[in-house]
Parts: structure tokens; C-alpha cells; sequence
């Protein structure tokens, strides 16, 4: 199962993930994060914020994903993901593919802003700081069209989403093993 966690930045998608995983580590649930941040900065240094680059930088990342759901890993894919038909482009090419939308309202968004970036997208347009790419500030971000999972996280607490991802986890795990079960007797 691959899991691709979308939302603004700051949304809690990382904090989430490995909340998650820790969690169902006790239930021997084996889950690997690929970190959207995490994969620019040490793999992907070629590709920058263009349209074309978000792109390929989740498709990238969804065939990295693919290799550890091949292997019954639960893969959370935790990025920004801004663009909904390259989302939709992942549910279709891979197997098992669940869109988890991570929201927040961007007023609680800038007071968090943990990396400084909502600071810096709101700042004057000729200043030499000013980020002019931020998602959800001056760069689009397109909301998922159906999610298979809506969690906010300014409405809930991180415990409660945690919970609540987990559920579905849980819920998709024993509803593929069961379809799986049902069509091995059936061939």
C-alpha cells in the first residue's frame, strides 16, 4: 500500500508519518516514510519548484514507493504534492495508491510556520528574502478531488489524526487481504 500524505507546508505530514509508524510498529505493521524534504535534499538537487519539476519529483518519489509496496511495506509518500492530476497519475500507475489529504488552515499555518517560510512568502515583493514559490501562498495548490482520507490538523489533535490514519490503515489492510482471499479461491 502506498499512502501519499498531501498538504500545505507545515501541515503536520512528516510529524504525522512518523507518528504512524511508530504506532503500528507495535502491531507489526512495517511502514517506511519517504520524506519529500529529505529526498530533495540528498537525491533529487537537480529538480527545482517548476510545475514540470513538483512532477517529477513525485513520480520519483512514486516509484521509489512502488519497490518498498511491492515488498508488503505500507510507503508513505510525505510531500506536498501540490498538483492533484499527478496524483491521480500515481493511483493509476501503481497498485493500491491512497491519497490522504493532511489540512490545515494557512492562518495556523503561519503561526507555526516551523521553517520560516510563510514569513518569507509574506514579505514585500522586492525584498531580497521574499520566497516567491511557497504552495498554498503564491504558488497553487490544487485540493484533492476525493481523498481517500481528509485529516485536519488545526481541528484535531496530533493523537486523533494519528488514530485516525492508523484506523485506516488497519481498515485497507484487512479489506485488500480479504479481496485477495476472496479471488485466490475463486481461480
Amino acid at each position: 500500500m502506498i499512502l501519499l500524505f498531501c498538504g500545505l507546508s507545515g501541515a503536520g505530514k512528516s510529524t504525522l508519518a512518523e507518528k504512524v509508524k511508530n504506532k503500528l510498529a507495535a502491531e507489526n505493521i512495517f511502514i517506511e516514510i519517504i520524506d519529500g524534504d529529505e529526498y530533495r535534499r540528498k537525491l533529487f538537487k537537480d529538480l527545482g519548484y517548476s510545475m514540470e519539476d513538483r512532477f517529477e519529483n513525485i513520480r520519483r518519489l512514486g516509484l521509489i514507493a512502488n519497490k518498498f509496496s511491492q515488498h508488503n511495506i505500507v510507503t508513505v509518500v510525505s510531500a506536498i504534492n501540490p498538483y492533484d492530476s499527478i496524483r491521480k497519475e500515481l493511483v493509476r500507475s501503481y497498485k493500491n495508491v491512497k491519497v490522504i489529504h493532511i489540512d490545515c488552515d494557512l492562518e495556523t499555518l503561519v503561526k507555526r510556520d516551523t521553517k520560516g517560510l510563510y514569513r518569507r512568502a509574506l514579505l514585500p515583493a522586492d525584498h531580497p528574502d521574499k520566497l516567491s514559490n511557497l504552495t498554498g501562498v503564491n504558488d497553487p495548490f490544487e485540493i484533492p478531488e476525493n481523498p481517500d482520507l481528509y485529516v485536519n490538523t488545526h481541528k484535531s489533535t496530533p493523537k486523533e489524526c494519528t488514530n485516525e490514519i492508523c484506523a485506516f490503515i488497519i481498515r485497507s489492510i484487512v479489506k485488500e487481504k480479504y479481496m485477495y482471499n476472496t479471488y485466490a479461491h475463486v481461480s
